[in-house]
This record gives C-alpha cells, sequence and structure tokens, in this order.
C-alpha cells in the first residue's frame, strides 16, 4: 500500500490521506484544510484580512454559535486551531479517531457557511488589534517583519500578515465575504489527513461533508515581485538590547538550487547549536543568546535572514563576524567531511520533524498543493545526499553577495 492516497472531488478539493497504524480507537488523527491563500493574496486596502477571516470564522455558522463552534471537538477532548502566513490559510484539527466524522463535518461548516455577525467582527477588531499591540512589544518578532518590507517593498510579501490598526477596524462583514469569494478557490484547497483510518473510509465521509460544495476555480496569478534594491536602516528604540537582521532574497518552492540553499541555511545558522554562527559568535564570543538564520521559500521568490539579538556594545562586532561567516561559505568550498557532516545533521533533523503527525499532516498538505505530489522522507534525503559542495558553493556565492544584503537594526 502506498505511504499517501489522494482523492480528488469534481469541485477540485482534495484530500491527502496518510494512515498510520490501525490501533486502537484511542489513537490521536490529525485533519488539516490547508487554503493557497494567504495575506500576499491580499489587495492593499485588504492588508491582515486574511489574517482576521482566521480570526471571525469560528464566530458562527448558519447552524452554530460560537461557543457550538468551539465545543464541538473539545466536548471529546479533541482541538480546532487556524493560522494564517503569507501564501496559505489553515484550519486544523487533532481528536481521537472515533471522531473523524465530527471534525471533517465541523471544518466544512466553518469554511463554507460561517456567516460573520457583524456584532462578532466588531469584537473581533478588538482582539486582533490587541494581538498587533503585543507584537509591536516584542522587537525580536516586529524586526522580521520591517525586514521583509526591506526584502520586498511595495508588495504585499513585505508587509505584516497581522495588517495595520487602521486598516483592521475597516474590515466588516462584505469585506470578508468579497475576500472569501476570490480567494477561497476549491481547486486550490486541500484536506490532509494523518490518522488511523483506511482511506476507503475516509472517501466516503470527505465526499459527504464536501462534495457539495460549489466549485469556485481559481482564475488569477498572484503578483510578481517588484525590483530589489539591497537597503541598510538603523531605528533607534527604547531597548536594552540591540536586535539586527541581515539578509537577501532567495529561491523559490520550485527552484532546482532550493535544496542546496536549504542545507547551506541549515549549515550556517539552523537549529544545531554547532552551526557556524553558534560557534563563531555565541560559543567563542558569548556575544549572543538569540542567533540564528532562516531560510522561508514561498512559490516564485524565496526570503534568507540572520537574526541575531545582543547587547548593545556587541552589535557591530556581531555584524563584523557575520560577514566573515558569509565570506568564509563564498571563498571556500565545504571539505568532504564537512559536507557528509552537514547532511547528516539536516536529514535527522527532518527525520525528527516527520516524527510529529502534526508536522506530517501540514507538510502533505502543502507538498500537493506546491508540487501536484508528496515529497517522502526517502525522496527529501536523495535530494540532499546528491548536493555537492560545488552547488552549494555557487548558491552562497549567489544569495551572500555582500553587494545585494540588505540589513536592519533596533537599537
Amino acid at each position: 500500500m502506498a505511504d499517501y492516497q489522494i482523492h480528488q472531488l469534481k469541485n477540485g478539493i482534495r484530500l491527502v490521506h496518510q494512515q498510520i497504524g490501525l490501533v486502537e480507537n484511542g489513537s490521536v488523527a490529525h485533519l488539516g484544510l490547508i487554503i493557497d491563500r494567504g495575506s500576499r493574496d491580499e489587495l492593499a486596502h485588504q492588508n491582515g484580512l486574511a489574517h482576521f477571516i482566521e480570526h471571525v470564522i469560528f464566530k458562527g455558522t448558519e447552524k452554530r454559535k460560537a461557543y457550538h463552534i468551539l465545543s464541538r471537538l473539545e466536548d471529546v477532548g479533541g482541538e480546532l486551531n487556524a493560522f494564517t502566513s503569507k501564501e496559505e490559510t489553515v484550519v486544523q484539527t487533532a481528536f481521537l479517531v472515533p471522531h473523524y466524522a465530527r471534525a471533517l463535518e465541523l471544518v466544512a461548516d466553518i469554511v463554507f457557511h460561517s456567516v460573520f455577525p457583524e456584532k462578532e467582527l466588531k469584537k473581533e477588531q478588538e482582539v486582533v488589534i490587541d494581538e498587533i499591540n503585543s507584537y509591536k512589544d516584542t522587537p525580536s518578532e516586529q524586526i522580521f517583519d520591517d525586514f521583509d518590507y526591506l526584502l520586498f517593498p511595495d508588495h504585499p510579501l513585505g508587509k505584516n500578515i497581522l495588517g495595520t490598526k487602521k486598516l483592521v477596524k475597516t474590515f466588516d462583514r462584505e469585506a470578508v465575504m468579497q475576500f472569501i469569494a476570490q480567494n477561497y478557490h476549491t481547486d486550490k484547497m486541500v484536506i490532509s489527513s494523518v490518522g488511523a483510518i483506511e482511506f476507503s473510509k475516509l472517501v466516503k465521509l470527505f465526499e459527504k461533508y464536501f462534495s457539495d460544495k460549489p466549485s469556485n476555480l481559481s482564475n488569477k496569478e498572484r503578483e510578481a515581485v517588484n525590483g530589489y534594491f539591497p537597503t541598510e536602516q538603523t531605528k533607534k528604540r527604547r531597548l536594552f538590547q540591540a536586535h539586527c537582521m541581515i539578509g537577501n532574497r532567495a529561491y523559490g518552492l520550485k527552484d532546482d538550487k532550493r535544496v542546496a540553499f536549504s542545507l547551506l541555511n541549515n549549515y550556517l545558522g539552523g537549529p544545531g547549536l554547532n552551526s557556524r554562527l553558534s560557534l563563531a559568535i555565541r560559543e567563542k564570543f558569548g556575544f549572543t543568546y538569540n542567533l540564528e538564520s532562516n531560510y522561508t521559500p514561498y512559490t516564485d521568490i524565496g526570503n534568507f535572514s540572520v537574526y541575531m539579538g545582543t547587547d548593545k556594545n556587541y552589535i557591530e562586532r556581531s555584524i563584523e563576524l557575520v560577514h566573515k561567516e558569509l565570506k568564509l561559505l563564498r571563498d571556500k568550498k565545504l571539505g568532504p567531511l564537512q559536507l557528509k557532516k552537514a547532511k547528516q545533521q539536516f536529514s535527522g533533523q527532518i527525520a525528527i520533524l516527520e516524527e510529529s503527525n502534526a508536522v506530517k499532516m501540514h507538510n502533505n498538505g502543502r507538498s500537493l498543493l506546491s508540487y501536484d505530489k508528496i515529497s517522502t522522507i526517502s525522496d527529501v534525503n536523495k535530494k540532499i545526499q546528491s548536493v555537492s559542495s560545488e552547488a552549494i558553493l555557487e548558491v552562497a556565492n549567489e544569495v551572500f553577495d555582500p553587494q545585494q544584503m540588505s540589513m536592519l537594526v533596533f537599537r
């Protein structure tokens, strides 16, 4: 039996299921509806609307009040949640296996039959504004969004997912319904499931609750990224620490160089305490507690950045050390032993993440939306093992080009 099974409805909605061991009914299942639309798909006057909908989708349907939505899975020990990113909106659930029908019916109800009462929208505006205020009180989070704007100026990818307080106050039922009609396309939706249920049984439930949904096929392309000019900015803030971001645009999801750069990014500043940046700055000098590099690939472009928070007295020296490490990776290929260790570490980290069925659920759905297929752990490992030191040197020189680097400092 294949590890993954896929079923598509006439309206375009797809189901991908990974069946885990058929054990007692007490085992936990994970199921989510992943929509290939997020804050990137907003128009200028809609900034923050995709995230706002994620909040208000739980506020009532044609047959349920908010309390009944929240209690439907909670009453049987399950969980219901949602999140929004730049390119996706996800409604996700976790529950005991006997409650698959309950979870599927609930997700279908809130996504396709929410009524968005104006009174509830007004209340949730205040909740989101409070979330925006909380985020502004956290410079280690805000600097990421401000840095996005340097990489993608005047483009939806450069805007904060939460939006602005001014715009959030303008969101009403009409705005919500319009965004859903324009973006919640059925051929851009995937139900992803990981659980101890036979595929044939799950397909029957899927068809029962989703086959009657009207077809709404995608007819628009995402706005292409615009020009990029490297920028350096320093913003004065009343802070104990200095915060810094250094980075550049990188490769999109379908770029052949994505795997090599993912490996390089992990080697440079991934979660391992033995990353290049951690050893060169944290362990050697003790300059910083928070230090990492990040790579986020989007549909057609990517975002690479190094983040650090450090004492203001150490910020200039820490920046020098980051650039020193980037230069070393541009100038010299990884040796055979370095490359082998980097591959082993990256493959191991991915395998550990895949131990989480919740992570599997999301990755399977995202993979189907992005590539029209599921990439197995074996597929990923083969791609990692095929990366050469020459390929890593090439992407290092392209993305770590000092003439293309932007920098943002809060101090």
